[in-house]
């Protein structure tokens, strides 16, 4: 079937095609101009930088390094390899100056620096380093006592965020120098630094070692690390690092968790040493006064925010556990602690006051607290003259909770305690502070204000609900002599630099009270010293008791001198009275007792019972060459009670209408004395 006709179009072979419209050729014309003025330019920098002689561009770039570092710096060569995806190069005789403050001499001297980088991310804005190699760097770090510093490049501007520098995949260091001198820390350093493929036969990659001195103490520091070849940006790079002052070590294993990126720093850390206050130098950390220690824990940088868990370990001996922080975003660190202690040796406090416990028989003990211990004995003296350093006080605020579950070897018989410490600009208060005894409690607040050229010291303590045979332990025939409830209050405020001079510019009222109680026969009657019938019955070990109405201890503090106010011990067959003072300048004692007798006797000797000497050794005696008549009881009791109304108040508002103290208070007011009523509340109460 013969296929239909098609329709025919004749049309030459040679016809052009149709024409392009004006504007669109002037287009065309126009991005071709474009595009191959673009590759000229392109081409021409590229041969520009090829050919470029860089030798005469090192005054200029270092012009531009100088104002950006704020000192100067100079470069000796320079060779550019620039037409690469990881252009290069190399520096030769590089070297920045120290900042006008420091005086002549360099911060850096190079020999020789080789610096590659990867150009795709720089598009980006992100720098990343292929290599990074330094032959022969010295570097000269300082920092004066005003905490200016050779590496600060901010010029003056806030520095508010740690070293950190761009990733580095091969850094390579040869022949490193490194010379530290810190007059804040009054430390020095001489140091050699290494960074290579491989170190010695740890076939270790990094090493920063050297040796100098720490305040006077022969100091080392030893920092080992892994090649730093290939490195991984976003993998950790493991450290250690062994650093010794004298007689105190500090050892931490640790990671950098993004390399060169000294922010962030995680540490098995551990420290021990003489005295965790030495500790000052290396950290910037006013830690107090302690005995020997030996701790560990986890310390995390992140930032400018230091925290140590899982602390653990010993100071002296007792046991400490715990967590702290310190933050130091803002112009003055703040620390931040959690401690706490299962049995807690109580000499171990003394070192936090500057003084030393009692030396005996396996006490760890440090060189320079045996010194002190034999200072105080030979002096005969219990209160420490250790110089307080403000500056430190005033250099961080703190807030810092203790508790000691169990405590031992205390002067009393304490059970437990605990405080919380704040420090804000220079005022340091321990409030509240509380130790347990077995029955009753220590408690209230001291505060150490060391804002002002001379520090200041305030002490309120209460003593609550006790008994007198915890602090009293005389025992005859397993009882004790002196049995009875006892409270106290002490109010002292004193300027001074150290313990001892606080105490003895201190002002202020000591009042400790028995508002009732029993005492042995043979004890109440040698308060009149009644030889004929008290020295009987002791020799005889009489166990016969009689009743305490009323003691009371007050004295009033001036310049450092606690006189006798009042001076009162009321039992059933004697009344006694004294007089005297405590001196806190010299710590001596001078007080006299003198008993008077509700009944009479034909055959007595009264004579004052005397307590004189050391605070720490004193002497009892009995002053025979003062004999007195045997006086009346009524006259002695309206001159002795009637000021307790007074007196007791400000220990405790109740005391003045106790049974047994209101009782001897209510007797001198029947015998005509002027007694204040129990309802008016003593100053400062």
């Amino acid at each position: 079937m013969p296929l239909a006709a098609q329709p025919h179009i004749n049309m030459p072979v040679d016809a052009p095609p149709p024409a392009a419209s004006p504007p669109r050729r002037r287009g065309l014309r126009l991005a071709a101009w474009i595009v191959g003025g673009v590759a000229a330019l392109v081409g021409f920098l590229a041969l520009a930088l090829a050919l470029a002689d860089w030798n005469a561009l090192r005054g200029p770039i270092g012009r531009f390094a100088s104002t950006r570092l704020h000192r100067q710096v100079t470069i000796g060569h320079l060779s550019v390899h620039p037409w690469s995806l990881r252009p290069s190069a190399e520096i030769g005789g590089l070297r920045i100056a120290n900042p006008g403050w420091a005086g002549p001499g360099p911060t850096a001297d190079v020999g020789q620096l080789l610096v590659q980088i990867k150009l795709l991310p720089l598009l980006r804005g992100e720098l990343v380093l292929l290599r990074l190699e330094a032959t022969k760097p010295d570097l000269y770090l300082r920092r004066d006592a005003q905490g200016r510093e050779t590496w600060d490049f901010s010029g003056g501007a806030p520095k508010d965020k740690p070293l950190k520098m761009p990733p580095v995949r091969r850094f390579v260091i040869r022949d490193g120098h490194l010379k530290l001198l810190d007059d804040r820390r009054k430390l020095s350093l001489d140091a050699t630094l290494e960074a290579s493929e491989r170190l010695g036969a740890a076939n270790t990659g990094f090493q920063l070692q050297g040796d100098g001195a720490l305040n006077g103490q022969a100091f080392r520091l030893q920092a080992i690390g892994g090649p730093l070849l290939n490195v991984d940006p976003n993998k950790p790079y493991p450290f250690d690092a062994d650093i010794r002052a004298g007689a105190t070590r500090v050892t931490a294993r640790g990671v950098v968790p993004k390399p060169f990126d000294l922010g962030q720093v995680s540490l098995a850390i551990t420290a021990r040493g003489p005295d965790l206050e030495e500790l000052y130098d290396l950290t910037g950390v006013p830690f107090p006064n302690t005995p020997p220690y030996n701790l560990k824990g986890r310390l995390v940088r992140d930032g400018k925010v230091y925290k140590v868990s899982g602390l653990s370990g010993r100071v002296g001996d007792s046991d400490l556990a715990g967590s702290l922080s310190v933050d130091a975003t803002a112009r003055r660190p703040f620390l931040t602690a959690d401690l706490r202690t299962e049995r807690l040796d109580f000499g171990d406090l003394t070192a936090v006051f500057g003084g030393a416990p009692k030396i005996r028989a396996g006490k760890t003990v440090s060189p320079a607290q045996k010194a002190a211990a034999a200072t105080l004995q030979a002096e005969r003296r219990l209160l420490p003259d250790a110089t307080l350093k403000v500056d430190r006080v005033r250099a961080l605020d703190a807030d810092v909770r203790y508790q000691a579950a169990s405590i031992s070897h205390a002067p009393v018989a304490l059970r437990s305690g605990s405080l919380r410490v704040k420090l804000d600009h220079g005022l340091l208060t321990a409030d509240p502070l509380s130790f347990d005894l077995p029955q009753g409690r220590i408690s209230g607040r001291m505060a150490l204000n060391a804002r002002g050229a001379t520090p200041v010291t305030d002490v309120d303590l209460r003593l609550t609900n006790a008994r007198l045979e915890q602090f009293v332990p005389i025992k005859s025939g397993g009882a004790p002599a002196l049995t009875g409830g006892l409270v106290g209050r002490i109010k002292l405020h004193g300027a001074g630099d150290s313990v001892h001079r606080a105490a003895a510019n201190a002002d202020g009222q000591v009042v400790m009270v028995v508002p009732g109680g029993e005492i042995r026969e043979a004890f109440a009657e040698l308060i009149g010293v009644d030889v004929t019938k008290g020295l009987g019955l002791l020799l005889a070990k009489n166990q016969d008791r009689t009743q305490i109405r009323c003691a009371v201890a007050s004295f009033t503090a001036k310049d450092g001198v606690l006189t006798a106010d009042r001076l009162v011990f009321d039992t059933g067959p004697v009344l006694g009275e004294g007089k005297g003072s405590v001196d806190l300048r010299d710590e001596r004692l001078d007080l006299r007792f003198q008993g008077h007798p509700k009944q009479f006797r034909l055959v007595r000797l009264l004579a004052p019972i005397e307590i004189t000497g050391p605070i720490v050794q004193p002497r009892l005696g009995v002053d025979k060459g003062k004999a007195v008549a045997q006086g009346g009881f009524a006259a002695v009791l309206a001159t002795v009670a009637s000021p307790l109304a007074a007196v007791l108040p400000f220990v405790d508002a109740g005391l003045a209408k106790d049974a047994q103290c209101g009782a001897l208070v209510a007797e001198a007011g029947g015998a005509g004395a002027p007694v204040r009523s129990a309802r008016t509340k003593a100053a400062g109460h």
